[in-house]
């Protein structure tokens, strides 16, 4: 099975947190199983991990050439793993991908969290007079027996699957692009890429575990739709990005405002036109010339990573059952970004005050903060609020705040103008701004529309490669797009002359030249 991320990354710990990657120089049925059990009750909601086979390690850090695991002996211990997983109770089944580095072969067990929590296992599976079973969990870069307090907190809590892991019976298969998922996939440089086209959808969304549920009736979980449905509103009503403008302030002048126009579709999209639009339009850079001074100093308004973070965050842990927007309001004095609900009840109200670090012990959405890691758009838990403040402190600005209820039922992040910053020409230029703003954004979408399209027609290339005879409506049903979109494909392939039509329009074949 072909792993949902790319090996190098897996191995230099990148997108990855490191906890949750465990390194093994060689195959130990017992510990390994272990700590399977261990990420597959995943007491601080991480999102389970990846046990690595055939591989050293130094400080945490994998040595490189990998030691490998000889090709008979890996047939050995899949055959083995078999028998082993029936040692875990409830029965759980990790997915495995043998993977080739340096030249070597090595074992990658990936280990979801498991949706039927908690986990026992034998203590030694590979003993036939020992039938003692024991629960484990993760404790920082180790797997530990749980005992005492902390069983009765994992029998407690390991239940409450996070929103986006659960199975939602609403989420068909056609509610999918395949697009977009496979944008992601190559993306990340997962190797399902290059098996895209050959396997139906449903298989690579097997292997990326967006299913679950037993065999007889398996649904899509949330987080498929978040990431890779072009309309989650559907399931998730008002998932969108409101930004209003008030030039000279809410209280001042209320009447005065200008009115984005709303934000939605998939998660990473949104928070990407999102940042595109403050980052043209919000975001200002002043330039002071000290007398006899040789360099300048240089500032923001707002440093563009402290608003990034302050986005991601409201997408990430907003709850998506909530019917309200994440809405960002731009006033003279300082940038709010509300979502709903708010922080968790395990993170203390003196906490969220000192708006320092906020780390939860339950994540809403621990399958989307993977993905919005693995692209590059979420650094990781409880580093958000960090990032803002360091970067608000670099620019000279003062330091954001957080504001909830008794109730949490919000989360208010205010992010102030930095101190000495003409806010009079910042806003009063604004209009003008958006107007000179419109050229870029429309150069901006245009380049973006012409890199979907060089996607489109990779794809489309690679279904006629694979299938000379596939018809238009094969294609629309395969890519997800429509017919219109399609065709426009197609002839621009041929008026590249990239392929050719042979025969007749019924009945002919495809060729690529």
């Amino acid at each position: 099975m072909a792993l949902p991320i790319n090996i190098e990354d897996l191995l230099r710990k990148q997108k990855i947190e490191s906890s949750r990657i465990e390194f093994k120089k060689g195959w130990n049925p017992d510990s390994i199983y272990h700590s399977i059990c261990a990420f597959a009750n995943d007491f601080d909601n991480i999102g389970g991990g990846y046990i690595i086979v055939g591989v050293e390690e130094h400080n945490g850090i994998a040595r490189r050439p990998v030691k490998g695991i000889p090709a008979t002996d890996l047939d050995d211990i899949l055959k083995d793993m078999v028998g082993y997983n029936n040692k875990i109770y409830p029965y759980y089944m990790p997915r495995t991908s043998v993977e080739e580095v340096d030249g070597q072969l090595i074992l990658v067990i990936w280990v979801p969290a498991g949706v039927n929590r908690p986990y026992d296992v034998r203590v030694s599976v590979t003993s036939k007079n020992n039938p003692k079973n024991a629960w484990y969990i993760r404790s920082g870069s180790s797997s530990i027996e749980a005992k005492g307090e902390i069983l009765d907190e994992l029998r407690e809590m390991a239940n409450r699957t996070p929103f986006d892991d659960r199975g939602n019976p609403d989420i068909s298969i056609n509610d999918i692009s395949p697009l977009l998922v496979f944008e992601h996939l190559k993306k990340i440089e997962s190797r399902l890429v290059k098996d895209f086209n050959s396997m139906p959808l449903s298989d690579v969304l097997e292997q990326m575990d967006l299913y679950t549920g037993p065999s007889e009736r398996r649904m899509l979980k949330n987080v498929s739709a978040m990431m890779f449905c072009e309309n989650p509103d559907k399931f998730f009503p008002y998932t969108q990005v409101d930004i209003v403008i008030f030039p000279k302030g809410l209280e001042q002048d209320p009447n005065n405002m200008i009115e984005v126009p709303k934000i939605s579709g998939p998660v990473p999209y949104m928070i990407r036109a999102t940042l595109d639009y403050l980052r043209t339009n919000v975001i200002k850079e002043r330039i002071i010339k000290p007398k006899d001074q040789a360099e300048s100093i240089r500032f923001f308004n707002y440093p563009y990573q402290a608003l990034e973070e302050g986005v991601v965050n409201a997408l990430y842990h907003r709850d998506y059952q909530e019917r309200e927007p994440v809405e960002i309001r731009v006033e003279p004095e300082g940038i709010s970004i509300l979502s709903y609900a708010g922080p968790d009840r395990s993170i203390s109200m003196e906490t969220i005050q000192k708006a320092r670090k906020l780390k939860a012990r339950r994540y809403r959405n621990r399958r989307l903060g993977d993905f919005l890691k693995e692209l590059d758009l979420s650094e990781g838990r409880a580093t958000g609020i960090p990032t803002i403040q360091d970067e608000l402190h670099k620019n000279g600005s003062q330091p954001a705040r957080i504001e909830t209820d008794d109730e949490r039922s919000y989360f208010l992040l205010e992010i102030p103008c930095r101190e000495g910053f003409d806010l009079g020409n910042t806003f009063s230029d604004l209009k003008s701004d958006l107007k000179s703003d419109l050229k870029s954004d429309l150069k901006s979408d245009l380049k973006n529309k012409s890199d979907r399209r060089r996607d489109i027609s990779e794809l489309i290339l690679k279904l006629i490669s694979d299938n000379p005879d596939i018809t238009i409506p094969m294609l629309i049903e395969q890519v997800g797009l429509s017919g219109t979109t399609i065709k426009k494909c197609l002839k621009q392939l041929k008026d590249e002359n990239r392929i050719e039509r042979i025969g007749p329009r019924n009945g002919g074949k495809w060729m690529i030249v």
